[in-house]
């Protein structure tokens, strides 16, 4: 339940996602690196919030107790940790685990791909933040998957929000976590739920929400530092100073009107510690309506305390990276793909060799050997005389473009026929 086979088309498209997404982080000098699918149990637990109960977990195996990767941001900490590195720009493709009740239709499985790109190290605040937010924008312009905006919020900012509103700071990550639902369910259920299991006051939740019902631009992180309460939280007042540099680097990025300053979003990931983000994909075309709910493509923020956690001094590595919802934007493009009823070619083959008449096998693998040797992907049939239409008819179906056709007269003439499939029109080699 909730994992699923692949077949050529779809493994096609998946292929065609995947490097469209790594060649902008390779654009943005990122490099691969690659980590065990499992990890220490003690590793992953206590990192994710609810989440964490959706962790895979392994029977103990020659004394190790282990459980199966559920992010990648998580085994990225713990690898600068153990190699004690303190600088590094990297991106990392792979299949992460939850034990989730599946709802296929939405691109949610216990075993998908996740794309993450991510920077570490010590730098001037705000720079490499506005750069994961344009890779953001770049690649879902790239993919066209139509409007979208990028909500952005910081953590500062809400746990700001949280202590002049009277929450006690032992909930305010309970308070983060039912905050999240937000984008899903309307204030009333979040309210009640933080009154009543996350044991809020009334008067604290209503306050709060006065706050997060609010989204803007500049202006609104302008109103928010002259906010009496609020510009006197040191906390607040930092993140908020952030957000404004941060608007200003993404104005000279261009890329402002994609932007929302959020302050619903909370992300309900405990080690974020900075700016979070989430992109979200607008409206969706008719024939999308069972992915209406599609909801979140893209989502990051900055986590500067979990790499310390992995580490024995407690060093800490600053760190910010943004992870791309491959899943889902590749349930909407296979929708999209299915609606327009156009045929992805699932493989590269450019040319067919084949015969006219009987008895012409040896010419075939002869001439099929130096079309390989010379790096050109090349097939044939598997018979010994095939019948010429038959032949054709291959090149129809699988897309390959080419014909290479030698006969009895090409063989004594010293030439080879080749065939346009689509236009029909030869010339002579």
């Amino acid at each position: 339940q909730g994992t699923r086979d692949h077949p050529p088309a779809q493994a096609a498209l998946r292929d065609r996602l995947l490097r469209s997404v790594v060649s902008c982080f390779k654009r943005h000098g990122a490099a691969a690196i690659d980590t065990p699918a499992l990890e220490l149990r003690e590793t992953l637990v206590g990192q994710y919030g609810e989440g964490s109960k959706l962790i895979y977990e392994l029977q103990d195996q020659g004394g190790e107790l282990l459980a199966l990767r559920y992010d990648l941001t998580v085994p990225f900490a713990r690898y600068l940790a153990m190699n004690k590195i303190t600088n590094m720009k990297r991106y990392h493709v792979a299949k992460v685990y939850r034990r989730d009740n599946p709802a296929t239709t939405r691109g949610r499985y216990r075993e998908f791909y996740q794309c993450d790109f991510d920077i570490a190290g010590q730098f001037d605040p705000m720079i490499p933040d506005a750069e994961c937010l344009k890779i953001v924008h770049e690649i879902l312009s790239d993919l066209e998957l139509g409007d979208f905006v990028i909500k952005v919020n910081d953590r500062r900012i809400l746990n700001g929000v949280f202590a002049i509103c009277g929450v006690p700071e032992s909930k305010f990550l309970p308070a983060c976590s039912t905050l999240d639902k937000l984008d899903k369910v309307p204030w009333e259920e979040v309210r009640s739920e933080m009154v009543g299991e996350k044991g809020l006051s009334p008067e604290a939740a209503d306050r709060i929400g006065e706050y997060v019902q609010l989204h803007g631009g500049l202006d609104l992180i302008e109103q928010l530092l002259q906010d009496p309460k609020l510009s006197q939280n040191k906390l607040a007042k930092e993140g908020l100073g952030d957000m404004k540099l941060l608007f200003e680097y993404l104005t000279l990025f261009g890329i402002i009107g994609k932007i929302s300053f959020d302050l619903s979003l909370a992300r309900g990931l405990d080690y974020y510690t900075g700016v979070i983000f989430e992109a979200v994909l607008l409206q969706q075309e008719k024939h999308m309506k069972e992915l209406a709910g599609v909801g979140s493509v893209a989502g990051g923020g900055r986590y500067d305390g979990l790499v310390g956690t992995f580490d024995p001094k407690g060093r800490n590595v600053p760190c910010v990276g943004v992870s791309i919802g491959i899943e889902r934007i590749f349930s909407i493009l296979e929708q999209r793909l299915k609606a327009s009823g156009e045929k992805l070619r699932t493989t590269e083959t450019q040319v067919l060799v084949a015969t006219p008449q009987k008895h012409l096998l040896a010419a075939r693998l002869k001439l099929i050997s130096e079309l390989w040797d010379a790096g050109i992907k090349a097939e044939m049939l598997y018979r010994k005389d095939p019948k010429l239409l038959k032949q054709l008819q291959y090149c129809e179906d699988t897309g390959i473009p080419l014909a290479a056709i030698v006969g009895e007269q090409e063989l004594a003439d010293g030439v080879v026929k080749l065939r346009d499939v689509s236009t029909r029109e030869e010339v002579r080699v």
